[in-house]
């Protein structure tokens, strides 16, 4: 029988891990399930991100830095920082999150910028029906953060990827076209896991060495994005992929 297709990051992670090709395409990211977790990778890294396993559009989502200070703590969720002095106060303030296994913890990547602001890229990867047929990359576009915001769920703009390239001065024209190999690298290790799974829009990072990285995976990917940019055969490809 099939495996049901869960939304777990936690679990998509794992299973992307197994792949040693991938493997170093993931930002470091551990399970949220006891408080040391936190204050060990806050020691270590400096900087990290908390984010739901099974959270969407960029909920929840909470940046946690070490200041310049000893023993004081900033907390970053949606345009809002709060800051905590000592690790118990930071736990006071993120509560039940750091025990009880519903978050991952991720070392934070530092994404490339458009006029300071972060972007990373969507690349829509599909296939037709039946488990043995190839995925394809069948659209794409770069999100850029609103102002004051850190992830790109929240995104000022929707631009083609080498519209966004070009802004953020990468001028690698090689990057997308290995972004997107990654891409369809990354569904086939998810639909070898699930046999049903048709498509998944991927969020790549690029960081400011632009190295490439795999930020998630989303199985049920909103495509209004992909009409904005106002690509008729790009949105054809789409939807045709999505019907057979």
């Amino acid at each position: 029988m099939a495996k049901s297709i869960v939304r777990d990051k936690w679990l998509q992670y794992r299973i992307l891990k197994e792949s040693p090709i991938l493997a170093g395409r993931l930002p470091q990211t551990w399970l949220l399930n006891r408080p040391v977790t936190l204050s060990e990778m806050l020691r270590r890294y400096q900087s990290v991100v908390l984010k739901p396993r099974d959270g969407r559009y960029g909920h929840q989502i909470r940046f946690i830095r070490t200041g310049k200070e000893a023993k004081v703590y900033h907390i970053h969720r949606e345009k809002k920082t709060i800051t905590a002095a000592g690790i118990r106060q930071l736990y006071n303030k993120l509560g039940s999150i750091t025990r009880s296994s519903r978050y991952i913890i991720q070392i934070r990547l530092r994404l490339a910028q458009i006029q300071g602001r972060p972007f990373d890229i969507r690349i829509m990867v599909q296939r037709t029906k039946g488990a043995y047929s190839p995925w394809r990359v069948t659209g794409s576009y770069a999100k850029v953060a609103a102002k004051g915001y850190l992830i790109t769920n929240v995104a000022s703009r929707i631009i083609p990827v080498k519209a966004a390239m070009k802004e953020a001065c990468i001028y690698d024209q090689g990057l997308s076209v290995k972004a997107e190999r990654i891409a369809v690298l990354a569904a086939k290790r998810l639909g070898r896991r699930y046999p049903h799974l048709r498509q998944v829009g991927f969020d790549i990072g690029i960081d400011k060495k632009q190295r490439i990285w795999i930020i998630e995976g989303n199985y049920k990917p909103d495509l209004l994005p992909f009409m904005l940019l106002d690509n008729a055969a790009m949105n054809r490809r789409i939807q045709w992929y999505m019907t057979h």
